[in-house]
């Protein structure tokens, strides 16, 4: 690892005087070759999303087996939409007025339902079957306008069923990835220039990790076309984002050494040099953590989680490439004048006596117990607002916006058993139908066994429509889902739907949490204990973590609740925010220990600390407050999972740049001392009172010659 490092250190410098601009050179010639000659493969990476009904469900889930099986039953295959009409007598008029122009959607060999009025005589209802070989999204967009378009005043027209649902989900996922990388491109580059405050240095970065971008879209699609990685709309989204977020900050990371290195060395190329060599294992931890983290996912039965890590992990990787090669023979080719007007001269010092850093360094450094004890008080009153948070949320609550689709159900629900436009689906063998119907028809909860019944070509599966009493995404329809699977498995059936899907990822999300989080736990504490060298200081920099995981949980509860109005919170976020939060958040302590230790070595520790903080704390809050803004951009989507899943990185991001690296960590490390190191070769060798040798407690702002001899 070591020696990979020194190789990268190398290329864009080099040790030769002529050698080094033309590597540079070439390092960069090679970038725009690859992203010349793949870059066309980027645009293809829709081709390979899958979205089928499988997409989102855990792996194995008998909801999954009979989507599977329904695979079986017929070449045109149909997904019905559900049109309704309230409005009392003016809507069956309407409903039989627009049968023959919603018969123009049907396939072959099929027909739209007769007008089904409810009991109570106010809603109407016609289901219209969709051949889903077609475009299902742009049928219903057409049936929108077709159904009710001479409707008379008083009379409401709602499309939804399955046909429609999945119509609303699809239009959440439209133009994602453009919008997201707009988005995040605009909030990047803003963030950037109000960090580096200069016309140009900003758009190094914005550079380097708009190759990583391409890169990462390249890697994604070669490697789902040709090993099976699994990509969903979700994933691709969320995707740049990572990129850009990652890339950013490890791009943050560097230039501020890079411009340390500047202050001390004259030549830029021996600067990056060093700057590479000094910060790359920290960059390389990083880059690990944070793929091995995600790469954890691939346990976890959910579908749509397994790809979201394994992509994201794609994604750190070609970022963490991009930074290490790109972005260095950007820097020096362009030389020092890139950081106009503030350019770091060779021999000034590196920064002002007295920074924010410093002193907030030197406040830590005077309680450090109180410090850190306040701190764990403050995280731990957040974290007891997760405390009875309401997990789940129906179709209904998973839009912020409530799309036509849900508000047909509420119709649907209003006036006719509510799991009428979407009926439960069991597959058994067709010589036990009659004893599966029966079965079926017996448990409470079931409205009735639709007489229709459909078969596969060679007649030996039958399915059957079972209408629930309950809308489809009720605990109480859940329950029956439950009941009918104990009544109709003795005679080998499966049963299946949307309600049995909800039900399913629930539980899936119940066991992935338990599976995936240890496993998480253990590969970072590994990768912390390979990085310091210790044991006491990676388990409490996990534990800090691991607490604002949990403060960031009950802070977004809060908002969830009482400023955004959501319902509750969907069952996949408190796995992936643990996942992204515990990978992305024990960033800002390696960035931040790394240097610490290394400052450590040869300042003693408790100067070691304190420089280790006041060197890192403009970059690290830059890079959180970069991190945290690219992620917030989720926040205005349309769908409440992705907004809740940017809502609790970006909580949990700012309180790990803000609160626990700034001060929880230091703390902790100042009040144990030389212990904090135990037992690394820093806890044999540094003095046992757990004070440097000098008894000081401010940091050094002028390298002094020892340091300048590392």
């Amino acid at each position: 690892m070591r020696a990979l490092l020194q190789r990268v250190a190398r290329a864009p410098g080099g040790r030769r005087g002529w050698g080094r601009p033309l590597r540079a050179m070439l390092v960069l010639a090679a970038w725009l070759i690859l992203v010349v000659a793949l870059g066309p493969l980027a645009g293809k990476l829709g081709d390979v999303e899958e979205s089928g009904p499988n997409a989102f469900l855990p792996r194995g889930a008998e909801s999954a087996q009979v989507n599977t099986e329904l695979e079986k039953f017929r070449t045109d295959t149909v997904m019905p939409a559900v049109v309704v009409y309230t409005g009392g007598k003016g809507a069956e008029a309407a409903a039989a007025a627009d049968r023959d122009a919603l018969s123009r959607f049907v396939p072959t060999g099929r027909a739209a339902s007769q007008p089904i009025p409810s009991e109570d005589g106010e809603a109407v209802m016609t289901i219209v079957p969709l051949d889903s070989e077609d475009d299902i999204t742009e049928k219903v967009d057409e049936l929108r306008d077709v159904a009710g378009a001479n409707a008379p005043p008083g009379v409401a027209v709602a499309v939804g069923g399955p046909a429609g649902s999945l119509t609303d989900s699809v239009a959440v996922f439209d133009d994602l990835d453009t919008t997201l990388l707009l988005a995040t491109g605009l909030v990047v580059a803003v963030l950037l220039l109000l960090t580096y405050r200069s016309p140009v240095l900003w758009l190094l970065p914005l550079v380097s990790v708009g190759f990583a971008a391409v890169l990462t879209q390249v890697t994604t699609y070669l490697l789902a076309k040709h090993a099976g990685l699994p990509v969903d709309p979700q994933s691709s989204g969320v995707l740049m984002v990572l990129v850009f977020g990652v890339g950013t900050d490890y791009a943050l990371l560097l230039i501020a050494r890079y411009r340390e290195e500047l202050h001390r060395h004259e030549d830029r190329h021996e600067a990056m040099r060093i700057a590479l060599r000094r910060s790359g294992p920290a960059l390389l931890a990083s880059a690990a953590t944070i793929t091995v983290g995600l790469s954890c996912l691939a346990f976890a039965d959910i579908n749509s989680s397994r790809s979201l890590g394994l992509v994201g992990a794609v994604g750190v990787v070609c970022g963490f490439l991009a930074m290490v090669t790109v972005l260095p023979a950007l820097l020096v080719i362009t030389g020092r004048w890139v950081f106009w007007p503030f350019v770091p001269r060779h021999g000034t010092p590196v920064r002002n006596p007295r920074t924010v850093w410093s002193r907030v360094g030197a406040a830590v450094a005077l309680r450090p117990r109180w410090s850190w004890l306040m701190s764990v008080a403050v995280t731990g009153v957040l974290a007891l607002s997760a405390v009875g948070i309401n997990m789940g949320l129906t179709q209904a609550e998973m839009f912020q916006d409530k799309p036509e689709s849900v508000v047909a159900q509420e119709k649907i629900s209003a006036h006719y058993p509510s799991g009428a436009s979407d009926p439960a689906d069991i597959v058994t063998r067709t010589d036990r139908t009659a004893e599966v119907r029966a079965a079926a028809a017996s448990v409470a909860g079931v409205a009735r066994v639709e007489s229709d019944t459909d078969r596969t070509p060679d007649g030996g599966l039958t399915t059957l429509s079972v209408v629930l009493k309950d809308a489809p995404d009720s605990q109480a329809a859940k329950d029956t889902i439950d009941a009918l699977r104990d009544a109709v498995h003795p005679m080998n059936a499966l049963v299946g739907g949307t309600t049995a899907e909800a039900l399913d990822t629930q539980r899936a999300a119940d066991r992935d949490l338990t599976t995936v989080v240890p496993v998480v736990l253990l590969v970072v504490l590994g990768v912390l204990i390979l990085l310091l060298r210790a044991l006491v200081a990676p388990l409490l920099l996990l534990a800090t973590v691991v607490l604002s995981y949990f403060a960031a949980l009950g802070a977004s509860n809060l908002l969830f609740e009482h400023v955004l109005g959501f319902a509750g919170v969907d069952w996949s976020i408190p796995l992936m925010g643990f996942v992204f939060l515990v990978a992305l958040g024990i960033d800002y302590n390696i960035f931040l220990m790394h240097r610490v230790k290394e400052e450590t070595g040869k300042l003693g520790h408790e100067r070691g600390v304190l420089e280790g903080l006041t060197s890192t704390g403009g970059v690290i809050t830059s890079a959180g407050i970069v991190l945290a803004a690219t992620f917030a951009i989720f926040a205005g989507l349309p769908l409440v999972t992705m907004a809740q899943m940017g809502v609790l990185v970006g909580i949990g991001v700012l309180l790990d740049t803000f609160l626990v690296r700034t001060v929880l960590v230091p703390a902790l490390a100042l009040d144990l001392g030389r212990w904090f190191w135990w037992p690394g070769s820093l806890f044999r060798t540094l003095p046992r009172t757990g004070r440097d040798a000098t008894g000081g407690a401010a940091s050094s702002t002028t390298p002094d010659p020892a340091h300048e001899a590392v």
